[in-house]
Order: C-alpha cells, then structure tokens, then sequence
C-alpha cells in the first residue's frame, strides 16, 4: 500500500550537456550569425564616395609681455604694550578681641568674630564650602571665630581650616 501523505517522486534532472564547445553545432551557428551581422553593419554605415578631411593650422606667433611692479615698502609701525600686572589674592588676617569691663570677674567670653571675607549674599564662609576665584590663598574666619584659609584640594578650591 502506499502513503497517502508522501508526494510523488519527480523524476531525475537532466544532467548538463558535458559535451565541448567545439562539439556543440548550436554555438558555432549562432557565433557564426552574429559574426556576419557585425560585419554587415559595419560596412554599410561607411560610403564609399567620403574623403578624409585633413586640417591643419598655419602656424602663428605669440608675444607675451610681462609686467612686474614692485611696491615700495611702507613705515613699519611699532607699538609697545606693557602688561599689567596680574591681581594677586589679598590675605586679610582679622584678630578679634574683647574687651573685658572692669566691673566683670571672668566667666563669659564672647566668641564670636567677625569676618573679613564674606560670600555674595553677605553670609561667613565655614571649612569645606567653595571658594571664589578672587578668594584663592585668602585667610579669614568663621563665624564661630575659627581661621579658615582658601586652599586647592579634592580637586576644587575650599575653605579650609588653617
């Protein structure tokens, strides 16, 4: 019995032509054809009654005349600029005292200072806030009375304690 779901075997290609191209009677009728109709088109597009055209150019002369003109060099003018001199930071050192009453024995001390060097807004500066570009290698104090010097760390310039 066979199986209903199996398709037919188709039969086997033809395998190519092994043959030559010498062999082959086609190839040499069809080279043959296009061989003529080349030459055939070929002769036809040329008449037979046409001449070559020979030009020729007389020959002429040239003059070239050249015209150099040299300037005549101009005043130098030198200007000397003298550079001034960059702003170095200002260190301000701020020493805050109280004074004492005669009338008082010790016991409070007031230690609040005053800062020199205050930000933008008015405010002191404490360690570990950044510092202005004006304020590098400046000193001052907290507001706890506490110096703190503007230097270069952590990759950034800080207040820090001095």
């Amino acid at each position: 019995m066979t199986n209903p779901y199996m398709a037919p075997i188709p039969p086997a290609p033809r395998p190519p032509d092994i043959r030559p191209l010498r062999r082959r009677p086609r190839v040499w009728a069809g080279g043959t054809g296009l061989l003529i109709a080349g030459i055939l088109i070929g002769t036809s597009g040329n008449g037979g009654d046409q001449q070559p055209v020979e030009a020729q150019a007389p020959p002429a002369a040239t003059v070239t005349a050249t015209v150099t003109a040299t300037p005549r060099p101009a005043p130098t003018v030198t200007e000397t600029v003298k550079a001034a001199a960059k702003p170095r930071p200002t260190v301000t050192v701020t020493r805050t005292t109280t004074a004492r009453s005669a009338g008082t024995t010790g016991g409070s001390h007031d230690s609040t200072g005053t800062c020199s060097i205050v930000s933008n807004s008015g405010n002191c500066y404490s360690a570990g806030q950044f510092c202005r570009n004006s304020d590098h290698g400046a000193t001052t104090t907290t507001a706890g009375g506490t110096a703190i010097r503007c230097a270069y760390s952590s990759n950034a310039w800080r207040w820090t304690y001095a």
